[in-house]
């Protein structure tokens, strides 16, 4: 006897991701209820509030992993291990080394390098493990265009809809003076192709190897100035230097900031915090990007958050910022270097908690099981960066978000000529 739809979506709608992947193969009605618009439409609205699984990611690849903090056992997906861990595939070819490039969106670039040391370059979602090999950029000199200093290739950003990707472009950057090239491979026409860009501050691109991408765009920490470089890769160009959209940070009280400055995302925004002391008196303050536009930084940003630190400062933390709660904008992510842990900060409750490396693994503020990964041993190695009395040499993005997607979106791929 066949259940009867309703029944059946008021059940599958209560189970994990995890599970929903696996029904998909019971049947084709199911797989069709499973992948039809109205059911990913009124899990997502159901499950709007459950917890998701997500990491910190190191960007400053040496002896470590890339995964230094991991979050599972969260209810939307109901993963067993960090997502981290799930970065594996199999490669027609014997690998010697493996580079992850970039973590957008539930996909991630990687570059595999073979015996004889030649690059093969894959984009993947490590959670359906759906891989597929990038195909070589016909350029001239490719070998040499890898090695210039001015070259990066961990560019990845993505078009969404519905929650949905529908299509990415894997970015290259190569900066000369007075312009930008961006090599770009899409999946739309599963082909590469150059763009050059006009920009009047190319010096500020120098040895940016590392960005972070949101919404389409991808954003640069500037090498020179006290800005954001950002560009918009599927839609308009409208910046006044030819798409590149500069965007000062808010310099409200600047010089009373106590760290460097970085940014991180959160709910679907570019966020900037950092501590200020003012009359004495130690806050944090948040802002988040609102526009791009270049009318300056105090119609660019909105201030979300100015919270007293005293209930840190009593307990003698001596602390670095590190990244916002990817999708709960109120939970700001600290490493206190006295304690050698993670703090969890809510900025609404001004309630925090510790986590150390070497504690059991136990449940954190959204509800997930926290795990770390030589994270302890990176942080040391980068603590002097982040001190505003020792800002020398070039601006970097130490971290990153890998955020598994929060439905069962599979790779786009390009559809045959």
């Amino acid at each position: 006897m066949e259940i009867l739809e309703e029944t059946l979506v008021n059940v599958l709608v209560r189970c994990s991701l995890k599970d929903i992947a696996r029904f998909r193969s019971v049947s084709k009605e199911w797989k069709s209820l499973i992948d039809s618009d109205f059911f990913r439409d009124l899990y997502i609205s159901l499950n709007s509030s459950s917890s998701t699984s997500w990491s910190i990611i190191q960007t400053n690849p040496h002896k470590l992993t890339l995964e230094i903090v991991g979050h599972h056992g969260c209810e939307r997906w109901g993963l067993s291990r960090s997502p981290g861990s799930l970065v594996s595939f199999f490669a027609e070819t014997t690998i010697t080394k493996l580079n992850v490039l970039a973590c957008t969106d539930g996909l991630v670039t990687i570059c595999a390098e073979s015996s004889d040391g030649s690059p093969m370059y894959y984009i993947g979602n490590p959670l359906l493990q759906e891989w597929f090999r990038l195909p070589q950029p016909p350029f001239r000199n490719f070998e040499r265009l890898r090695k210039n200093e001015r070259f990066s290739e961990s560019g990845l950003v993505t078009k969404m809809e519905n929650g949905v990707v529908v299509s990415y472009k894997v970015v290259w950057l190569l900066t000369h003076e007075g312009k930008v090239q961006f090599m770009i491979y899409s999946s739309d026409t599963g082909m590469w192709w150059r763009q050059f860009v006009p920009c009047l501050h190319t010096a500020t691109w120098s040895g940016q190897d590392k960005s972070i991408a949101l919404n389409g765009f991808l954003h640069w920490l500037s090498n020179l100035t006290s800005s954001i470089i950002a560009y918009d890769f599927f839609g308009g160009h409208n910046g006044v230097h030819g798409g590149c959209h500069i965007v000062p940070f808010p310099g409200k009280d600047d010089e009373l900031r106590r760290f460097r400055r970085s940014f991180t995302t959160s709910e679907g925004s570019i966020v900037y915090f950092n501590e200020f002391r003012v009359n004495g008196n130690r806050t944090l303050r948040v802002w988040r990007l609102v526009k791009y536009t270049d009318i300056g930084p105090e119609d660019q940003w909105q201030l979300c958050w100015e919270v007293s630190l005293e209930s840190l400062i009593e307990l003698g933390i001596d602390y670095f910022p590190v990244v916002m709660h990817p999708l709960k904008s109120e939970i700001v992510y600290l490493w206190s270097r006295s304690n050698n842990g993670l703090i969890l900060f809510n900025l609404r409750t001004k309630v925090f908690s510790l986590h150390k490396e070497t504690e059991d693994v136990r449940k954190c503020m959204d509800g997930c099981v926290l795990s770390f990964n030589q994270c302890g041993e990176y942080m040391r190695n980068i603590y002097s960066y982040f001190l505003s009395s020792v800002q020398t040499g070039p601006n970097h993005l130490y971290f990153s978000q890998y955020v598994v997607p929060l439905w069962l979106h599979h790779l786009p791929r390009s559809n045959p000529t």
